[in-house]
């Protein structure tokens, strides 16, 4: 036990104390592994990624796989596949607490040894009993220390462990975002510690592995916060020095409404599949619940730079994908136009069902379309014209706009758009303007057939521009198939 209580001693502050020394600032990221990376996963894990960050610490990944029946390697996997595409790089882990049994048994023991804990022989029964025939008498059931004092040893039969809870402590804490906490240990009562299977209660096990891995700052959801006072009477039954808590809030769906995993998105992966870049999310995550004054944009370098838990609400955070959307084309505005076209050609080639061969002209329409997509998916679908074997039409904007009138003004611009040279927006436009004053036309009886012929829909960048990012073979071959679709009724 004495490697246990071997830790690294951490000095208890407030919001507004003198934090530790850096060497000091371990964090941990312990998720479950049974599915997916949750977005509210996701923010804990960014959290505690920053502050490491911000204060020269370490990150610990620990993965808390003791549901057997739930946790796979596929979804440790999953996990792992989130962290990274975030950039969130940890350095120590992934441990499984599955493999560190023996450690939690040691624990357990040593408690009963020193009398800190007892075993208890009451069948689930019987206390479903009792705690029936408390409430009835208006009472509010804790466990009634049956067995506290029955001395049971290990020949006793089958029996859970109980941590000795003294009825007149109070099991407080200053939270580092919600301030003075705690609560009463008579309204929790002896706990048990470890079921009749041997198995440690998640309680136990989690302070075992803080230990042991000398976390100095657990940085979790506002939801664990009623688990601390429980946790904190293991500490002191452990003989440690707890760490520092930061309950961070929770993150709500649509109307203040708890994120639903069958009704909201809420995978990170489905993010990423969506199209969003990682900047974006890890942009949109860490706004959940912290700010830095009215700033909105932060790059991950600025995040590890400003993160404060100081800065970290104690209100519940709205998840709006409005929001997101909006920093996402913020970030498609801004990247490099080679690293923009490696991040869509996978959207692009899923969108066609072919591959894509790098093109200027692709080129050309990745900078048109940063300005009217919001993700990669729609920049993709947005793009599928370019590259697409054989376009076909939208049947409203076809029905609209290749009408029987737009026939003599089609083919008098494939006839002029057949002798520019060179194919660019600037040597496109005067023939436009040509063909528009010859049949005493306005632009848009031009320019919305042409617009569908080139892209089989009524809305597209910027018709000189678009005509130019394909081969001009490629749009005059276009605009006679449309000549063609209207001269023999589609």
């Amino acid at each position: 036990m004495r490697k246990l209580l071997k830790i690294r001693q951490v000095v208890n502050q407030g919001r507004s104390g003198t934090l530790p020394p850096v060497s000091d600032v371990r964090t941990r990221f312990a998720p479950s592994p049974t599915g997916f990376l949750h977005i509210g996963g996701a923010r804990t894990a960014l959290f505690n990624w920053a502050f490491a960050r911000r204060h020269g610490g370490r990150l610990v990944l620990r993965l808390e796989d003791t549901d057997r029946e739930r946790s796979t390697r596929e979804a440790e996997e999953a996990v792992l596949e989130g962290m990274r595409w975030l950039d969130l790089d940890w350095d120590e882990g992934p441990h499984r607490q599955s493999e560190r049994g023996e450690r939690h048994a040691e624990a357990v023991e040593t408690l009963l040894a020193t009398g800190r804990a007892y075993r208890c022989t009451c069948t689930r029964e019987e206390l479903e009993e009792r705690k029936q025939a408390t409430i009835a008498a208006g009472g509010k059931w804790t466990y009634d220390g049956r067995c506290r004092d029955a001395g049971h040893g290990p020949d006793c039969g089958p029996h859970t462990v109980r941590l000795r809870l003294a009825p007149d402590a109070r099991l407080a804490w200053d939270d580092l975002v919600f301030g003075p906490s705690g609560q009463e240990a008579r309204e929790i009562g002896d706990a048990i510690i470890r079921r009749s299977d041997g198995a440690p209660l998640y309680h136990l096990a989690v302070v075992v592995d803080d230990l042991d891995m000398g976390i100095s700052h657990v940085i979790r959801g506002a939801d664990h916060h009623s688990n601390t006072p429980l946790q904190l009477a293991i500490y002191a039954a452990l003989d440690a020095t707890p760490p520092q808590f930061a309950h961070v809030p929770l993150i709500l769906g649509d109307g203040g409404k708890k994120l639903s995993k069958r009704m909201d998105a809420v995978s990170v992966q489905h993010y990423r599949s969506a199209g969003y870049l990682d900047d974006a999310m890890r942009n949109w995550l860490v706004r959940l619940g912290w700010s830095h004054g009215d700033r909105e944009i932060f790059s991950g370098p600025e995040i590890a730079a400003l993160f404060e838990l100081a800065n970290v609400s104690r209100s519940s955070a709205q998840a709006d994908p409005d929001k997101l959307a909006w920093l996402n084309q913020h970030y498609l505005k801004q990247m490099p136009r080679p690293e923009l076209l490696a991040e869509l050609t996978p959207f692009l080639e899923q969108a066609l069902g072919h591959a894509v061969e790098p093109s200027d002209g692709l080129a050309d329409l990745v900078d048109l379309l940063r300005e009217r997509a919001r993700t990669l998916a729609e920049m993709a679908e947005q793009a599928t014209f370019v590259a697409v074997q054989n376009l076909p039409y939208d049947e409203k904007a076809a029905a609209k706009h290749l009408k029987p009138a737009a026939r003599p003004l089609l083919e008098a611009l494939h006839t002029a758009l057949a002798e520019v040279d060179p194919w660019t927006p600037e040597a496109i436009e005067p023939v436009f303007e040509t063909v528009r004053a010859r049949h005493d036309v306005g632009m848009g009886k031009l320019a919305q057939p042409v617009r569908v012929a080139l892209t089989g829909r009524a809305a597209s960048p910027g018709i000189y521009e678009t005509l130019a990012v394909l081969p001009q073979a490629t749009a005059l071959a276009r605009i006679a198939e449309a000549i063609h679709f209207i001269k023999h009724g589609g």
